[in-house]
């Protein structure tokens, strides 16, 4: 029995080769437990080529190619609450303006 995907789809691809399935599951965790109530399924994306991005309904929101460099979760929940909740506050994780 197939079933549709729930939205928004959240998608983490990592590089195998690079050995960050770690790194992919604990941002997994990270998200999943930050937005419980507005994430409708996650994905972890094996891959290769250095890859690790975050996308939202398949479209970028972080890549470690694009900015060189790996980030903070909290950077990476924000531009996540950016797409999927915009009014929602993140507390501690909020930068202050």
């Amino acid at each position: 029995m197939s079933r549709e995907p729930h939205s928004p789809r959240l998608e983490i691809e990592y590089c195998t080769r690079c050995r960050w399935l770690p790194r992919a599951t604990w941002m997994a965790q990270e998200l999943l437990t930050t937005f419980e109530g507005e994430l409708g399924e996650v994905a972890l994306v094996p891959s290769t080529g250095g890859v690790f991005e975050v996308r939202v309904d398949g479209d970028v929101v972080w890549s470690r190619k694009s900015d060189a460099a790996f980030t903070d979760a909290s950077d990476i929940k924000r531009l996540v609450r950016d797409r999927i909740a915009p009014d929602r506050p993140l507390g501690h994780s909020d930068k202050p303006s």
